[in-house]
């Protein structure tokens, strides 16, 4: 059952008439699959794909390789180029893209530990970008990322 910034932010997409699409590393297709579940699902989503792996990253979705051994595949630089790439790819007018770090083994640092999570929205009217460090196991880290990129884009839409 998806939350309540979940169904607000979908609702929200739909009164502008936009349709979104989802890139998604670490939450692996949760984002979009909460999405679905909403009443307004078949107005809005588009789809989305889950790039875990670099291979996904680099090969179907064109993210340069150096850009990924310079920032890592968890990183800002990296989300903003998903977003950009799978917007063009689903012709969204919405696109999320999400990367971070919910277990460790990554690319975990003392200044990116294990929890910090990337967002990269692209709208039509401007980009969300949102680094966050979420505490707990990688299920509630997955559902607070996603309602924290749902509630960013619900009050970007209500502007």
């Amino acid at each position: 059952m998806p939350s309540e910034i979940i169904k607000r932010c979908s609702a929200a997409i739909a009164a502008k008439g936009w349709n979104i699409a989802f890139v998604e590393s670490a939450t692996a297709g949760r984002m979009c699959s909460e999405f679905a579940l909403t009443e307004e699902s078949g107005k809005i989503l588009r789809g989305g794909i889950s790039c875990y792996e670099v291979f996904v990253k680099e090969q179907i979705l064109n993210v340069p390789h150096k850009l990924i051994e310079d920032h890592t595949p968890e990183s800002a630089e990296v989300t903003a180029a998903l977003a950009k790439q799978a917007a063009r790819l689903f012709n969204s007018k919405v696109t999320v893209a999400v990367t971070g770090l919910t277990t460790a083994g990554g690319s975990e640092t003392s200044e990116k530990p294990v929890g910090t999570m990337f967002l990269s929205i692209v709208t039509p009217t401007g980009t969300i970008n949102d680094r966050t460090v979420y505490k707990g196991a990688p299920e509630e880290m997955i559902l607070q990322v996603t309602d924290r990129a749902a509630g960013l884009l619900y009050e970007h839409c209500k502007r």
